[in-house]
């Protein structure tokens, strides 16, 4: 599947504030902790506990949340398909970039080993 302009738009004008709530529920479904999701998303963007909140609280879009977050130097280990779409073949940068972010959350709520979630290599 290929994400069309209209569906990477969508994603890019959605609020991190509206889908983080999701990724909470999900992983602590799993007997996985909002520490742990905090712990995965801080590897992922750079951000800190409190400017995670920050972003929350302001209700940024996904474009402006990856605008300012320092992407992992191994963000490009994450692939694999995620609602439908295989991650490493995504053109839109920031479209790959939320994927990512679903595929670590997936991952953690699948009980995935954090060294592994991490791409500690």
């Amino acid at each position: 599947m290929k994400p069309t302009p209209e569906h990477d738009e969508r994603i890019a004008k959605m609020t991190f504030a509206s889908v983080y709530p999701h990724y909470v529920t999900k992983v602590e479904k799993k007997s996985r902790t909002k520490e742990e999701l905090h712990q995965v998303i801080t590897w992922l963007t750079g951000f800190n506990d409190k400017k995670l909140q920050e972003l929350v609280d302001k209700k940024v879009t996904f474009e402006t949340f990856f605008q300012q977050a320092s992407l992992h130097p191994n963000a490009h280990l994450i692939t694999g398909v995620i609602c439908g779409y295989r991650i490493e073949e995504i053109e839109t940068p920031l479209t790959q970039q939320v994927r990512y972010l679903d595929k670590l959350v997936d991952e953690l709520a699948k009980g995935r080993k954090m060294e592994k979630i991490l791409r500690i290599v």
